[in-house]
């Protein structure tokens, strides 16, 4: 069997001086992509900057052979995520590949969580997904080939207490994701999530003793599938824990349909409403227009035709 290759790829990694990232900069470096190692070197909490981190990643990637540079830019401002990209562009002329990864974490229950904590996670987390997107993706339209890879977690579709900021900003990326996908499809670019679990430095003061391996190294290697040119793989999520990949996806009861409501009715038939017998499961680069033309195509089996006020075709924008 062939190994996957990078050869004369780019790849953007943010996040890469430590943990995940540093795995998946790693893995796509031995394989013969050219990488920016992106991390300002700050502390869990997204503070305290140190310009060594990123730097030791890529001492660590050219003393192997591969090719690597430093970028310390902060993907939390638009000008940070539009530096980190022209790096690629400067250093290598080009960028094929998108990995944001980058992370930071403020804990705080509901009723005591500050403002700035919230904004401070989503800033890195989303806006920073955004901000590198918004900067890349021209880059990529413009070759007519890309591969980008966002980062969400069983938080953002799941929930965690004491982590409204963190959930927050992972449920954003994934409808993020989604729109690059959509926008993408025309011009070779696609778009996927990575859902990863790993034993890093977020998870300094847990009780990991009965853990089995999560090493970050378990994570990589479906990131790196994600970005390679092979993967037709679009608009999806893929989770990766303690060496288990699989696939996360949305979908949707069948649920029932009535002309008109009352709350009793709901309450009513609110068994057959969640009942997830024959789930709608829909293609990711199709589901919004069938989302609202299956739901369409119900109510006009359910409705007599009268003259020409048929089911509408063509769904409204929502």
């Amino acid at each position: 069997m062939s190994s996957l290759r990078f050869d004369d790829r780019v790849a953007v990694i943010t996040g890469a001086g430590r943990g995940l990232g540093r795995a998946y900069a790693i893995l796509l470096a031995e394989r013969g992509a050219s990488v920016v190692v992106n991390d300002p070197g700050a502390s869990v909490r997204g503070d305290s900057p140190d310009d060594g981190v990123a730097a030791e990643v890529v001492r660590e990637i050219t003393a192997a052979g591969g090719t690597a540079v430093a970028c310390t830019a902060s993907v939390a401002t638009p000008e940070g995520g539009r530096a980190i990209v022209e790096s690629a562009v400067e250093h290598f002329g080009r960028l094929d590949i998108l990995v944001h990864n980058a992370g930071n974490v403020r804990y705080g229950s509901l009723t005591e969580l500050s403002y700035e904590d919230f904004e401070a996670v989503v800033d890195v987390h989303l806006r920073g997904a955004f901000h590198v997107v918004r900067a890349a993706f021209p880059v990529m339209r413009a070759a007519g080939y890309g591969r980008v890879v966002l980062t969400s977690s069983i938080g953002g579709i799941y929930g965690n207490k004491s982590v409204a900021n963190y959930a927050v900003s992972k449920a954003g990326v994934i409808g993020l994701s989604n729109v690059v996908a959509l926008e993408g499809a025309d011009a070779g670019i696609t778009s996927n999530v990575i859902i990863p679990s790993a034993l890093t430095r977020m998870a300094d003061g847990l009780d990991t003793s009965a853990y089995p391996d999560m090493s970050p190294e378990l994570v990589a290697p479906a990131v790196g599938y994600l970005a390679h040119e092979s993967c037709s793989l679009t608009g999806e999520l893929l989770v990766a824990i303690a060496g288990r990949v699989a696939r996360a996806y949305i979908a949707e009861t069948p649920g029932v349909y009535r002309p008109s409501w009352t709350v009793d009715e709901v309450a009513d038939q609110i068994d057959e409403i969640r009942d997830t017998h024959d789930s709608w499961i829909l293609p990711p680069l199709s589901a919004h227009a069938d989302h609202i033309g299956r739901s369409f195509a119900m109510a006009a089996e359910s409705t007599p035709k009268v003259g020409t006020a048929s089911a509408r075709t063509t769904p409204p924008p929502t």
